[in-house]
Formats: structure tokens, sequence, C-alpha cells
């Protein structure tokens, strides 16, 4: 049984995934995709790692979840991701009929779920995906930062 908020509770499960793709040295960005309270899908991002562009956490908990209920529908599921969806992941939400996206923090450079644009409610697609936005923001937005502070501070010349 859950005991804490059911969203920052599978919030905490995508930025388990998160850390998986940190400690590979991935972009810190994880997604879990929940039905009848149970994790059906799960991904972290590995387009670095596997040199795919696809390869977003997203896209593998779609698959993931797909595959594990036998279908592409998505239809009663709730997709958790640590950082706002980008135009291709926000796609592929609206095609797999995934019903509602919890996400953690917002992106200015990509985000398709509120911040640029909102692909999820756009009125013209035959499917609208309502949103939760800044649930556990901050601590999705400070593994963001420590990632990338990390790989400054690796491209810095040694000072002697």
């Amino acid at each position: 049984m859950i005991q804490e908020n059911e969203h920052d509770y599978y919030m905490k499960q995508a930025m388990e995934e998160a850390r998986k793709a940190a400690a590979i040295g991935e972009v810190p960005i994880g997604a879990v995709i929940v039905r009848d309270g149970e994790i059906v899908g799960r991904g972290y991002n590995l387009r670095e790692t596997q040199k795919d562009p696809t390869l977003h956490a997203e896209l593998i908990a779609i698959r993931e979840a797909s595959e594990r209920l036998g279908g592409w529908r998505l239809i009663g599921c709730t997709l958790y991701v640590t950082l706002e969806p980008c135009p291709m992941c926000a796609g592929a939400i609206v095609q797999s009929r995934i019903e509602k996206v919890v996400y953690g923090a917002r992106d200015p450079k990509a985000g398709c779920a509120g911040t640029l644009m909102n692909l999820l409610a756009e009125p013209r697609f035959n499917h609208q995906v309502p949103v939760i936005e800044g649930v556990l923001a901050e601590e999705c937005g400070q593994m963001l930062k420590e990632f990338f502070r990390g790989l400054r501070k690796k491209r810095q010349p040694v000072q002697e």
C-alpha cells in the first residue's frame, strides 16, 4: 500500500530510472507508466549509449508498457516523467492514448506539455492528454543541474 502522495511516489520511481541513466553517463531523465496502481513500463534515456535519438525515457517506457499489456493503446495509463516531454515524446504519448501525464521539471528548450507549446492538449488531434506539472520539480531539476555541472567540470582544462 502506498503511504505517501501517489504522484510523489511514482515520480520517485521515475527518478530512480533517471539515476540509472546518470550512472551510465546519460542525461538523467526517467519515466514510469502506471495502470491500476501497478508500474507497467519503465524507461531511462539511452540515446548516447545506443546512439539512437529515439531512445528517450518516455518512448522506452511506452514500448515496455505496450509489450506488457499486449497492445499499443495504453488506455487507463498515467505516464510519470522527470522532465517535460519533448515534441517526439508528446507525439508518442498522444498516439499511444496515454490518459494522463505527470512531469517534474519544465523544459525551457523543448517542452511540449505546456512550456513552449502543449501538443498534449492540441484540439486538432484525436486524443488530448491532461497534464499535471511540477511534481517534485525541484528534485528533478536538481538532478539535471548536477549532471550538466559535472559535464562542464570534466570539459574544463586542468589548471596547474
